[in-house]
């Protein structure tokens, strides 16, 4: 009965994963229920859909982007958050009947299957996948409607494939920009920045830092710029608030990493990078396990995940982590997951996340309203967009970014392993702060008013 128990638990978790598919900042890419299909850029309901289907289309904020056509440039195309926010943007004016055309300027030369997996996830919505090169990419960037580059590397696809052809199209431009990083300030990548018709931003502490950067570094002035936070999809709430998905996901988890119900895990969910912070958390974890001991602190087994783990990029830096789990002996209590699209079950998993990018953060931090989706409390550096999501001491705990915050992070891992009362109130605190700011439809609306702005923009510079 036992192995029969177990065999049907193993069924149910398969179920749900492939029913699932998010990214690391948490985009669902494929949906097992469709309410609407669009093809070829018109609306169609579902033959029992009726009045009701149309009416849904019809309230939906992008819906007057039907018919429009968006060509949308990706610098790449990765399991990174900024191609899988952008993505998630093409299904969504997928959803109200745009024409969608997605390029990837910087493609690996041998055939990649993460590349393969994604253009195959968009052709499957809709989206039309095209080369970055060749009078096609040329033709339907002086056609479309308006022209989405996401990130500030994107720029250089602009003078290389348009040429002569830029300053036509840089009043329909919105450039998407999610970088915190002083080397993106370069001339090369951004001198076209001031005469696009707008840049959405998905923080304050980012485009503030974008203005006063181009300022003072390149001497130029910023376009009109949006800030919009993101939100969590329809389908991640949903996986969110079912008891069932969560449990049979979290049991699932747990057994692969050999964790046990009881135990308590903390999980940081990022690409692996020494700017997301990943090498301080591990010490601040050893950090927090010496205080435990030294205090004789009665808490459960503690354990830790480190989600987004690829050795062929991060070679170096992978292998600093190893060896101080290694040199710490903590192998049976760090764990390592390699870049996966599917977090959802991760996070079902975890008890805490732990967002510890470093000099000026995170942009926003996709992974982090995600988390609070699921109820789980954040210890946050107090940087970059974490606080514009985390409340300090109300849905999570910060601390500064940097070797200093070592300790800090330590002391607040303590905390929540000693109470679990307060990991329970921080989170349902961070789940209503979702539910009021961090959802599809409010990041629709904000994206809405964008694109209004700038389809206006572009056509009075049309008009003159």
């Amino acid at each position: 009965m036992a192995k029969a128990s177990t065999m049907q638990k193993k069924r149910w978790a398969l179920m749900v994963l492939l029913l699932l598919s998010i990214s690391t900042v948490g985009v669902i890419l494929v949906r097992s229920i469709f309410e609407s299909c669009s093809f070829g850029g018109q609306f169609v309901e579902k033959k029992n859909g009726g009045d009701n289907s149309a009416l849904k289309f019809q309230s939906n904020p992008l819906a007057f982007m039907n018919s429009k056509l968006v060509l949308l440039v990706s610098h790449e195309l990765s399991l990174s958050g900024g191609p899988l926010l952008l993505m998630e943007l093409a299904f969504l004016l997928r959803e109200v009947g745009a024409e969608v055309v997605w390029i990837t300027n910087q493609k690996p030369l041998e055939e990649d299957e993460v590349v393969y997996s994604l253009e195959h996830k968009m052709l499957d919505r809709g989206v039309q996948v095209i080369s970055a090169k060749g009078q096609k990419a040329v033709d339907i960037a002086l056609e479309a409607d308006l022209i989405v580059l996401n990130t500030a590397v994107a720029g250089k696809w602009l003078d290389a494939v348009l040429k002569e052809n830029v300053v036509k199209v840089l009043p329909k431009i919105l450039w998407w920009i999610h970088e915190m990083r002083g080397h993106y300030f370069n001339p090369d990548l951004v001198k076209h920045l001031p005469f696009v018709a707008g840049a959405m931003i998905d923080s304050h502490a980012t485009a503030e830092y974008w203005k006063n950067r181009t300022q003072a570094r390149l001497g130029i002035k910023m376009p009109k710029t949006y800030v919009v936070h993101l939100g969590n999809s329809k389908d991640l709430m949903e996986v969110a608030e079912d008891s069932v998905a969560k449990r049979v996901l979290r049991e699932h988890i747990r057994e692969s990493l050999g964790v046990r119900n009881e135990d308590l895990l903390f999980g940081i969910i990022n690409s692996v990078s020494r700017g997301k912070g990943q090498d301080l958390f591990l010490r601040a974890f050893h950090e927090s396990l010496e205080i435990i001991r030294e205090k004789k602190l009665q808490v459960p087994t503690m354990h830790a995940v480190v989600v987004g783990s690829d050795m062929s990029r991060q070679t170096k830096f992978e292998t600093e982590l190893r060896n101080f789990v290694l040199e710490k002996k903590l192998e049976n209590f760090i764990h390592f997951v390699n870049k996966t699209l599917t977090v959802a079950p991760y996070i079902a998993a975890i008890d805490v996340l732990v967002q510890n990018s470093q000099a000026r953060g995170e942009c926003f931090g996709r992974i982090t309203i995600e988390a609070m989706a699921f109820k789980l409390p954040v210890l946050g550096t107090a940087a970059g967009g974490t606080m514009e999501i985390v409340v300090n001491e109300t849905t999570g705990l910060l601390h500064s970014a940097g070797k200093e915050g070592v300790i800090p992070l330590a002391k607040n891992i303590v905390k929540l392993a000693m109470q679990v009362e307060l990991r329970l109130t921080m989170g349902n605190n961070g789940y209503e702060r979702v539910k009021e700011m961090f959802l599809e439809h409010h990041m629709s609306h904000r994206i809405a008013s964008v694109l209004k702005e700038v389809l206006q923009h572009a056509k009075a510079r049309a008009l003159r």
